[in-house]
């Protein structure tokens, strides 16, 4: 276990994936055939990819097949304060450029077994302001100087039984997690009066190692027709002195939030459904997904609700070639709490300066060419525009706040089979 951390830490270090906010801190789709049909892989089959979504999937490979590749993530969050009520221009994140690995293969191991393994950067957030300083002659703390970044990345062996119109896959999930969340803060004097000195609030990096599975089926209803489902079960991540640290200085045992954030930050399990069928050249796919935020650690306390995610794609195989595209849709999981309360002001405070997961609507487009017999080279575009998400801070005697979040993924892969 010590070398699956190691090994997970060190690629979890090749990506930083602050603001990541699609469904929620989840990516729409992991690879780009996924990304490019809308986050779809339920039910239809992409090959290596399909360890990720739904491990039963892969028992309709043939021989082996390697994939490796890449996400560039570029997301535009901007936020126009938590102090100043003057007309104040938004203030960008220039947390603005992420890379995020993808690696899998699978391979048949007789007519009915099928061995797998992925390595996929899946989930993060963040932003960082850091660029925006406070303002020492007035304590006007805008965004705090605020950085935070979570990163997940998940190491998927795989095992799949297959008959000749059905299939069902499980895999155990090893999760490597890491949360860093720190701002600045101005002193006061104890009459309440700016000393004009500030302080850094935050515990530095904090990681840890979790474990969960994933099992799945799907069934050929007839040869052009799948139906099929999944389920990857939560994932419980503690990040030592990271929500606690951040939030202490709010505590008041004079209101109601008298007792600070737990560090639990637990990865939601996923319920999925999905559906694929084949005319001629043409493939439609469909999926539904629930992700149980509402009753994961961590989030459940920042007042996040169950999101559900319908998704559909489409996809055309030419002679050495194929052309996709995808809609994604989910609601934005954070419920605004009531900022005349002391404790959902916070809340607030926390949802949309630190973790602005808002990001409801994603387009994306994709296609693949056959470089060789071999060897096969995949692209998507994934599009999502913006949205602006105001909340109320009345109770920490503060203006509300106005997050503006747009984001795009540009995600490239090779496939080799042999």
């Amino acid at each position: 276990m010590k070398m699956t951390r190691i090994a997970l830490a060190v690629s979890a270090t090749i990506f930083a994936s602050s603001a990541m906010a699609t469904n929620g801190t989840n990516m729409t789709g992991v690879g780009a055939q996924s990304s490019a049909m809308g986050g779809t892989g339920v039910a239809a089959f992409y090959g290596a990819e399909n360890v990720v979504v739904n491990p039963a999937m892969i028992g309709k490979s043939t021989g082996t097949e390697f994939s490796f590749g890449g996400t560039l993530f570029t997301p535009d969050v901007s936020n126009n304060g938590v102090v100043d009520a003057d007309g104040q221009d938004y203030v960008t994140s220039t947390g603005d450029t992420y890379v995020i690995p993808t690696v899998s293969l699978t391979s048949r191991i007789d007519d009915s077994l099928t061995f797998g393994i992925g390595m996929y950067g899946t989930s993060g957030m963040g932003v960082d302001y850091s660029a925006n300083e406070v303002n020492m002659m007035t304590g006007s703390i805008n965004q705090f100087e605020a950085q935070s970044n979570l990163q997940i990345m998940r190491f998927v062996p795989t095992l799949a039984f297959n008959k000749d119109n059905f299939g069902i896959g499980f895999s155990p999930v090893i999760q490597y997690g890491a949360l860093d969340i720190n701002y600045t803060n101005p002193d006061r004097n104890s009459d309440g009066s700016f000393t004009r000195t500030t302080s850094t609030v935050g515990k530095g990096a904090a990681s840890d190692l979790g474990m969960g599975y994933s099992i799945g089926g799907f069934f050929d209803i007839q040869e052009n027709l799948t139906v099929a489902a999944s389920y990857t079960s939560a994932i419980d991540m503690q990040y030592d002195g990271q929500l606690s640290t951040a939030s202490a200085a709010f505590v008041n045992p004079m209101t109601d939030f008298t007792e600070a954030f737990s560090d639990h930050l637990e990865q939601p399990a996923e319920l999925k459904a999905g559906i694929a069928y084949k005319m001629d050249n043409i493939t439609l796919t469909g999926d539904f997904k629930q992700i149980k935020w509402g009753d994961a650690k961590g989030y459940s306390d920042f007042g996040w609700e169950d999101q559900n995610v319908i998704s559909v794609g489409a996809k055309y195989q030419g002679n050495g070639y194929w052309l996709g595209a995808g809609y994604n849709k989910a609601d934005n999981p954070i419920k605004q709490q009531d900022g005349t309360t002391y404790a959902g002001a916070v809340t607030n405070m926390f949802n949309n300066v630190f973790f602005p997961a808002i990001s409801e609507q994603h387009f994306s487009l994709g296609g693949g060419y056959n470089l060789t017999k071999n060897v096969a080279i995949d692209a998507a575009v994934v599009i999502s525009p913006e949205e602006k998400v105001t909340a109320d801070l009345a109770a920490l005697g503060m203006d509300n706040t106005t997050t503006k979040h747009s984001q795009a993924a540009y995600t490239m892969s090779v496939r080799y089979n042999f």
